[in-house]
């Protein structure tokens, strides 16, 4: 499907996309099925993504990376996840931890994590979630208490992605348990696993889509972590890095979302062209067309949404209203249209032999991650009001 607003790319910027769009055509639509079904991590396409340099895409050239802005990042994105929205999800907390990284933390802990992590070699994983701690997050109970030059960790996070092969994590705790409200207790710190005595790796969760990925629990036992890599160098901060983080979240969610429902597009319409019934292609049929048209536009307008976003984020705004409409849009989108797109395949849209089923399984997994679309309308609502204040 074509795509006009790859026209407020630079040219650099649109050739690095058109890199990554061959790449997927040629290296991940070939594989990602078999690869899906088989819930396999893609180790060979995260060395291909090494070598196109997709882990420090938007980390600062002195640290290796290419200093891509959000809005590229976003495009890069929807390509891979046309291809198999796993990768984009495997970039998506790593981009996140090397942005708060970039962002707070002390020039020891850049100059020490950030070259490693443009590289690909430590890729990063966010853990913020806990077992009765999701949407109400400043319900969570993981604590860090100072004990001379360290932190010592105690708690569980889940639906930690990376967890497994990630070697860098973003972890939010309670420094101050008594704080009213809770947020102003509440401090991240960076956690290098290879590092840390006390912290393994726990399960494995099973998911209905999103495979190839792990996403996994995490424990913390006693975990020490140097007082050097609490973010910000402040307790009571740990709030504001990961609000102001998720915005970025948002926007590969809603990136993903763009291009899974663009590949779902992509095969319903090439299907109906092929596919003939009472002497002639479903296509010619009013109400496919009808259907098609409806899908085109509204994912054409997500993408717009999305990338106003990232725009926004490149110019240094907060883009929690931006972001909130973007993921809340473009998931919704994604939901609906592969559904549409099996409905236009008929019965051979609910079988394997078909990459539809793939994404209609995938698409759910959007509407919640990265904040369910309800808490979506919550920060959208509260934002309108304060911009139509008195």
């Amino acid at each position: 499907m074509p795509t006009p607003s790859l026209a407020t790319l630079t040219e650099e910027q649109q050739l690095i996309v058109s890199e990554v769009r061959r790449f997927v055509d040629k290296e991940v639509i070939p594989v990602a099925t078999e690869l899906e079904h088989r819930d396999e991590y893609p180790v060979d396409l995260i060395e291909q993504l090494k070598v196109l340099g997709m882990f420090g895409a938007t980390i600062p050239e002195e640290y290796g990376g290419l200093n891509l802005p959000f809005s590229t990042y976003a495009a890069i994105v929807e390509e891979l996840s046309r291809g198999w929205m796993s990768l984009g999800g495997i970039l998506n907390t790593h981009t996140m931890v090397s942005w708060m990284i970039k962002t707070y933390c002390s020039e020891d802990v850049k100059s020490r994590l950030l070259p490693a992590m443009a590289a690909g070699e430590k890729r990063a994983g966010l853990c913020m979630t806990e077992a009765n701690a999701g949407s109400d997050l400043q319900a969570i109970t993981m604590t860090a208490v100072r004990d001379g030059d360290d932190y010592l960790l105690n708690g569980t996070k889940m639906f930690v992605t990376n967890g497994v092969h990630g070697k860098i994590f973003a972890v939010l705790t309670k420094t101050d348990t008594t704080a009213k409200p809770p947020y102003k207790g509440m401090s991240t710190f960076i956690v290098e696993k290879e590092t840390t005595p006390g912290m393994t790796v726990g399960r494995e969760i099973e998911k209905l889509g999103y495979k190839g990925v792990e996403t996994t629990e995490l424990f913390f036992e006693d975990a020490r972590v140097p007082a050097g890599n609490l973010v910000g160098e402040q307790e009571g901060q740990g709030w504001l890095h990961i609000m102001s983080t998720i915005e970025i979240g948002r926007v590969n969610v809603a990136s993903r979302a763009v291009g899974v429902a663009t590949a779902a597009f992509e095969d319903a319409i090439r299907y109906a062209k092929q596919r003939h019934t009472f002497g002639q292609p479903i296509a010619n049929h009013q109400s496919i067309q009808n259907m098609l048209a409806d899908m085109a536009t509204k994912i054409e307008a997500a993408r717009l949404l999305t990338r106003a976003a990232a725009a926004k984020k490149d110019a240094g705004e907060r883009v929690d209203l931006w972001g909130g409409m973007a993921k809340l849009f473009a998931t919704e989108v994604a939901q609906e249209v592969t559904l549409m797109a099996m409905r236009i395949h008929g019965g051979y849209g609910y079988t394997k032999e078909m990459r539809v089923e793939r994404f209609y399984r995938d698409a759910p997994f959007m509407l919640v991650g990265e904040g369910t679309n309800e808490i979506q309308k919550l920060v959208i609502a509260r934002n309108l009001l304060k911009m139509y204040g008195d």
